[in-house]
């Protein structure tokens, strides 16, 4: 099989595309200039037959007036003013001698029958195109004719001006494309080293910019926010390996030293199974853990977008508060709702009444003895629905608002609590889910600083309410106590 080889230059594609555009503008000369060559050829015929009928008919005249003999006199002397061959004339008897003009004889090409005719007559022994009128005048025959060479000069420059402007359009296309190519290139030089330099692992390289702002730096733009998101994730990866191994280390190394200490000493039956309730506990904490960054890998991955259906938010809401007054009572802290009515929308139950347990269980934490929570639902202007849990615990200082978000983060208030720092992030990735983000600001009013987490489902998920007001006719779904606590509570 032959292939064909393509010239180099040829599979650039800056030159590809301004040899298309070439070719596109050459078809768009070609379609302009065919309508108006036709439209001009058609013109001077026209124009040419209406003069030729008008010498007819004066000749005519001339012959009814002064006979045959004046009107040869009139032909002899127009031969003689006019350049060769420019005007044709002939007149001829019955049998079609010629009485006058400059032809020799009668075109064999041309019929006698009276009329207009384009037809090829042997002029200056070579054979010429010409439009020719034929006139019956008395029993003689009058031939009068232009020759087409007048018009070649005009065609030629026509024709040649028509290549010109090919010639210069191609030339000039291919040299845009090669200086084009050229600016390219260098961009995309630059592309490829940094390109280059990330995959070799330095995640910090971003793509270069233009002073232009052009369709490569849009591209650009997008590439590295692409590539910030992607070390972002790195260094979370990182951060996450780095912190798992920390976290199980301790409920291993002590899982390990029951179980080392049971088989030395192997104690009396009470012990050994305190020893064991003590190991089971061990290793509940680092399934819980898992458990919670599983979650997080599915709700980082949007598969439990399936799960969403119309629900009340004050009802799920309701419903956490009340499973938490108990733990609330104990420590004598208020906890209370603080809602208008009904605030539909759609979203996954289960998860958004282990997003709010979440908040719920850490402002318990943190709020002190007599303290205060508030879980407050609303709707917006807009649409949106607002979840908000504020507590009158310590706060958190605002530079450490966007990293107590991060999986494993703990700050120096919650070093003496229980849990490995994924409750937060749990929250954070339900509320992505749901097209919202998690908002932490200081509360509003109060002696102490305290804290309020804001989470807002945006108009699009705050649904409109369901028909019918009872479970069986497609009412919103009451959140059970069990799945308000939420296995993510705890982490």
């Amino acid at each position: 099989m032959i292939r064909l080889r393509v010239p180099r230059v040829l599979r650039y594609s800056a030159v590809s595309l301004a040899l298309a555009y070439v070719a596109l503008g050459i078809g768009s000369i070609v379609l302009f200039a065919a309508p108006l060559w036709y439209a001009w050829r058609v013109t001077i015929q026209e124009s040419r037959a209406e003069i030729l009928q008008v010498d007819a008919l004066r000749m005519a005249e001339v012959f009814r007036r002064d006979g045959a003999d004046g009107l040869r006199s009139i032909i002899d002397a127009r031969v003689r003013m006019q350049i060769p061959f420019d005007r044709i004339l002939l007149l001829a008897d019955p049998s079609l001698h010629p009485l006058a003009g400059n032809l020799a004889a009668w075109p064999r090409t041309v019929p006698t029958a009276a009329g207009a005719y384009m037809s090829h007559i042997e002029i200056d022994h070579s054979d010429q195109s010409a439009l020719v009128r034929v006139m019956r005048i008395g029993g003689y025959y009058l031939l009068v004719g232009r020759d087409n060479r007048v018009f070649a000069p005009l065609e030629t420059r026509f024709w040649s001006g028509l290549g010109a402007s090919i010639a210069v359009l191609s030339l000039a296309g291919l040299l845009v494309g090669l200086v084009t190519r050229r600016a390219l290139l260098s961009r995309i030089q630059h592309i490829g080293r940094t390109v280059s330099a990330i995959i070799h692992g330095d995640l910090r390289q971003r793509l270069p910019m233009h002073p232009s702002d052009d369709e490569l730096n849009a591209l650009s733009r997008t590439i590295n926010g692409m590539l910030e998101q992607i070390e972002q994730l790195v260094h979370g990866v990182r951060n996450v390996s780095n912190s798992i191994a920390h976290d199980l280390r301790t409920p291993l190394a002590e899982l390990r030293s029951r179980l080392e200490r049971l088989a030395l000493v192997r104690p009396g039956t009470a012990e050994t199974f305190d020893e064991i309730d003590g190991a089971v506990t061990d290793v509940d904490r680092v399934m819980r853990i898992f458990d919670a960054l599983l979650r997080l890998a599915e709700l980082d991955a949007g598969m439990r977008r399936s799960g969403f259906v119309p629900l009340d938010l004050v009802d799920l809401a309701a419903t956490a508060v009340e499973f938490y007054a108990p733990a609330a009572e104990l420590k004598n802290i208020g906890l209370a709702l603080d809602s208008t009515g009904p605030v539909p929308a759609s979203g996954d139950p289960v998860l958004l009444a282990q997003a709010l347990s979440n908040l719920i269980d850490n402002a318990l934490k943190y709020a002190p003895q007599n303290g205060e929570i508030l879980v407050s639902v609303r709707r917006h202007s807009d649409g949106a629905a607002e979840i908000a849990v504020t507590d009158s615990g310590p706060g958190i200082a605002a530079d450490e608002r966007a990293k107590v978000v991060g999986r494993f983060y703990r700050g120096d208030a919650s070093r003496g609590t229980p849990g490995v720092g994924l409750g937060l992030s749990l929250v954070q990735a339900v509320a992505k889910l749901h097209g919202s983000t998690l908002e932490l600001q200081s509360r509003e009013g109060g002696i102490t600083p305290g804290l309020r987490v804001v989470m807002v489902l945006p108009a699009g998920t705050a649904a409109a309410p369901p028909r019918g007001d009872s479970p069986d006719d497609g009412g919103a779904p009451r959140i059970a106590p069990d799945a308000a606590q939420g296995a993510g509570a705890a982490v």
